[in-house]
């Protein structure tokens, strides 16, 4: 293999290390979720052996891996709606490029008053472009924004936590009056073990 690539060699090499990183996200994405399920069950076994300290060592590593798992959702949807736009510009890019020989062409083949009517086509088309161009940058501010409000804001609530926690670990999805029915059973049944 030669040291120079081809551009779509380049192109290939890209499109893969981007389906690479949604895969490598998901796939943490995933891991946080299993972790998650570690700590409801180290939560609940402290319940039951009446380890309070253990207990809320349990709510807080649950509460560190939900804010994680957040944060990696909000990164891969930023990374994919980004991917998006990119394809969006290098299509513009593209058709500017189209248009740029397209408007060569005509020129040599039409008189002045059509040249004319082609070039205010083709500044509508550049403008068009760079407003797409500002509107990344703004997303990309915008973004950026997001995180870090994220991560200043992403406080979760001990009694929700708590509340999640004991629905996970008496009870798969069912209505509110089952949850709420499947709680008292499971406090019942932590106070007749204790």
């Amino acid at each position: 293999m030669g040291l120079f690539k081809s551009r779509e060699e380049k192109e290939f090499e890209k499109k893969r290390l981007i389906k690479r990183t949604v895969y490598n996200m998901n796939k943490q994405i995933d891991a946080l979720e299993e972790q998650k399920k570690v700590f409801v069950q180290k939560a609940v076994e402290a319940k039951k052996n009446g380890l309070e300290a253990q207990y809320n060592l349990a709510l807080t590593g649950y509460k560190m891996t939900l804010l994680q798992q957040k944060r990696a959702q909000e990164m891969l949807l930023n990374f994919e709606i980004t991917s998006q736009m990119k394809d969006m510009t290098l299509m513009t890019k593209q058709f500017l490029g189209g248009m740029s020989v397209l408007s060569r062409e005509m020129a040599k083949l039409a008189d002045d008053k059509e040249f004319i009517e082609v070039q205010k086509q083709f500044d509508i088309a550049m403008g068009k472009a760079e407003r797409q161009a500002e509107q990344m940058d703004l997303f990309m501010e915008t973004s950026q924004d997001s995180f870090a409000d994220a991560a200043k804001s992403g406080a979760v609530d001990d009694k929700e936590i708590e509340q999640s926690i004991e629905q996970m670990a008496g009870a798969g999805e069912f209505s509110d009056e089952a949850i709420d029915k499947e709680l008292e059973d499971l406090k019942k049944k932590i106070q007749a073990q204790i």
